[in-house]
């Protein structure tokens, strides 16, 4: 595996002011099944927040597969995402869903946001 393709710990947002910054003005991809929010982060790798709500998805089990899925999602992605911050929120019970609806439905929002981003 290459370093390319790992999802490190500074691909991560974790603290609130990375969070804040993101839902202050960001470009949004929405369908279905996910808001995707983003922003140009002036870095040259892309970074990613997940924002998976218990009143959405209630089990645990469930919140972390959905979790993984986007995760994986973005790792294969993140070439086309370099200089951006993504924060994943999930809209509707997404337990029910199939792996492969899912992963389509973020090839679309990092593809939709890779092109926003760009024309700025």
């Amino acid at each position: 595996m290459t370093s390319a393709c790992r999802f490190n710990r500074h691909q991560r947002l974790s603290k609130t002011v990375e969070f804040r910054y993101v839902f202050a003005q960001p470009s949004k991809s929405t369908d279905l099944y996910f808001t995707v929010l983003a922003r140009a982060n002036r870095l040259t790798y892309a970074r990613l927040g997940l924002a998976i709500a218990r009143k959405r998805i209630k089990s645990a089990v469930a919140r972390n597969r959905i979790k993984r899925l986007i995760r994986e999602s973005f790792r294969q992605h993140q070439a086309i995402l370099a200089g951006l911050d993504c924060v994943v929120l999930a809209r509707s019970e997404l337990e029910p869903i199939s792996n492969l609806i899912l992963f389509q439905s973020l090839a679309k929002h990092w593809h939709k946001l890779s092109s926003i981003v760009v024309s700025q």
